[in-house]
């Protein structure tokens, strides 16, 4: 198939806003894809050459892509640079580009879409020396024989950013319509129920759309595989206890909010440990000491199982947020220094996998209850998670404010009868934080925006005032307004006031003098490397901006500091 085919249909799903519509165009061409032996170019329609179970990705910065764009066109990176800050898409600095490049070839090549799967496929695979080099040659080889448009869409797939505005439900609803044509809404939604199950559990929409053209028993034959990495559950909000037990149902489970990060544990048939984060990369290298909990203390044949990672600190055993332990995710080297520096507890709290059978349809009391009766716990390695089932609400209440005294983020509430839907956010599974704080900061750095954002900053550098050394220092990021005035500032605003105050520019980066002062709600704070003020707040978001305010007399370092031994509580359970 002609690549071009392909941009034809991205540039058709952009240009319609209507879901029906852009069900209808994929599912058009999705039968084209019938007859062809490779189901891969299904990947392309989401962005990727890998299903979403692979934790391969490209590895591209939007530098690396100007470089190649500057490469095969030959205009130098400074103008590309401006017509980027200028559109705010490289994807459409590209189209143009290669519309009007200088360099023009005589014998081109017709890019293909197995072409830029091979070239792309290729990326991730490049390590050591000279990888710059060879990525630079492989982007630059599609960009060459590219049209303008085909150009526009290698960039977007390169950056994770087609803006076509797919996602896989809309895909779903397309392998539906593209295979069985359902005449009426009950089998539409029958045919919907059993593709969405398949890829459930199989996290690959190529191998589900191939089952589809096979038909239903094809699809209905699709296995839950332990070591294959699943999307996990997530939650919808609540806005209080008694919010969340109306909305899941009486009597409810409530759960510890672990202040982690995700972890879906597996153990295959052949008994290989791997872990997954909920962004399905396998982190099972960063993480040998929970494969050896694992080996301690769950004596199955095979599993899934849904947890948290929570930090410790080895010497007070106090609980960490977050930020403390997310190096650990990453690093792949000192890993056994680093266990020792930053020691690891899982929580579990979900069973989606036990001893060869699927899980994901039985409801979550039961999956709960043989999960408890499996797992062997031990503090500070792998624990139980902390756990209330009730209908009154003053017991949740106080179960809720226990949870915040222990240092973590809040409660889970969940339905008892409930399915595990991965990789959906539903409504029978809510999460319960508290209420955000308050600040005033003033803004010290800005980023330009992409797309309907271009010209106007898009998320801000913030800083609190060192008063020891009379400096504003970083505590932040935000990108938290609204593209229209309703409650609080826009972007256009807040850009406008802050451009003559700009102090130098380099790419669409601009260091801003502190003159501008604003109030933003955070969720906590927490320690950071980051940030020269050793100090990041979670989830910044601006709500107003203070003239009244004179830059010194906002929030200082010494009241942050305060702040966050205020919320920084030893663990009593």
């Amino acid at each position: 198939m002609k690549y071009i085919q392909l941009c034809e249909v991205y540039e058709n799903l952009q240009n319609n806003s209507s879901r029906l519509k852009k069900t209808e165009i994929l599912a058009e061409f999705l039968e084209k894809l019938k007859e062809e032996k490779n189901k891969q170019v299904v990947y392309l329609l989401q962005g990727k050459v890998f299903p979403d179970n692979s934790e391969k990705e490209f590895g591209i910065s939007e530098q690396l892509c100007i470089k190649a764009l500057a490469k095969s066109s030959g205009i130098s990176k400074e103008k590309l640079v401006d017509d980027w800050k200028k559109m705010g898409d490289l994807g459409e600095v590209a189209q143009k580009t290669i519309d009007k490049k200088k360099q023009n070839t005589l014998f081109t090549k017709t890019l293909t879409t197995q072409k830029v799967i091979d070239n792309l496929k290729r990326l991730p695979e490049l390590e050591g020396r000279g990888t710059v080099d060879k990525k630079l040659a492989l982007i630059s080889e599609l960009l060459t024989s590219a049209k303008g448009l085909e150009a526009k869409y290698i960039i977007r797939t390169l950056l994770n950013n087609l803006r076509i505005g797919v996602a896989s439900g809309t895909l779903r609803d397309a392998i539906v319509q593209a295979a069985f044509k359902p005449k009426t809404i009950k089998e539409k939604k029958e045919l919907m129920e059993i593709v969405q199950d398949s890829y459930d559990k199989a996290t690959d929409l190529a191998l589900v759309l191939e089952k589809a053209y096979k038909g239903i028993p094809a699809l209905k034959n699709t296995k839950l595989i332990p070591g294959k990495a699943i999307k996990a559950m997530l939650a919808q909000k609540a806005v209080s206890v008694e919010d969340g037990l109306n909305k899941v149902g009486r009597p409810a489970i409530f759960e510890y909010k672990y202040d982690g990060f995700r972890m879906m544990i597996n153990k295959s048939e052949s008994g290989e440990i791997k872990i997954f984060t909920r962004h399905l990369d396998d982190v099972t290298l960063q993480f040998p000491d929970v494969v050896e909990y694992i080996k301690d203390h769950i004596k199955l044949k095979s599993f899934i199982i849904d947890s948290e990672a929570i930090g410790y600190d080895p010497k007070t055993k106090k609980y960490t947020p977050f930020e403390a332990i997310s190096q650990r995710i990453k690093r792949k080297h000192n890993i056994h220094e680093l266990i020792k520096k930053l020691p690891i507890e899982v929580n579990v709290f979900d069973l989606i996998y036990y001893n060869g059978k699927s899980l994901l349809d039985e409801p979550f009391e039961k999956r709960t209850k043989i999960l408890r009766e499996m797992i062997k716990p031990q503090k500070y390695k792998i624990r139980l998670a902390h756990q209330l089932i009730t209908s009154d609400r003053k017991k949740a209440e106080k179960f809720y404010k226990e949870a915040l005294k222990d240092n973590q983020e809040g409660v889970m509430i969940k339905n008892l009868g409930a399915r595990y839907q991965p990789g959906l956010r539903v409504g029978h599974m809510l999460k319960l934080k508290p209420a955000e704080n308050e600040l005033d900061l003033v803004i010290t750095g800005a980023e330009y925006g992409k797309g309907k954002r271009v010209g106007n900053f898009a998320s801000f550098i913030l800083s609190c005032f060192n008063e020891k050394t009379n400096q504003f220092v970083e505590i932040g990021k935000s990108s938290g307004l609204k593209e229209k005035s309703e409650t609080g500032p826009t972007f256009e605003q807040l850009t406008k006031l802050l451009k003559p105050y700009v102090l130098k520019e380099k790419g669409r980066i601009a260091q801003i003098k502190p003159k501008i002062v604003v109030t933003i709600l955070y969720q906590n704070i927490q320690r950071s490397p980051t940030y020269k003020s050793g100090y990041g707040l979670r989830f910044p978001r601006i709500i107003a901006i203070r003239p009244d305010r004179k830059p010194k007399s906002i929030a200082n370092l010494k009241e942050i500091d305060h702040d966050y031994k205020r919320h920084e509580l030893k663990i009593h359970y």
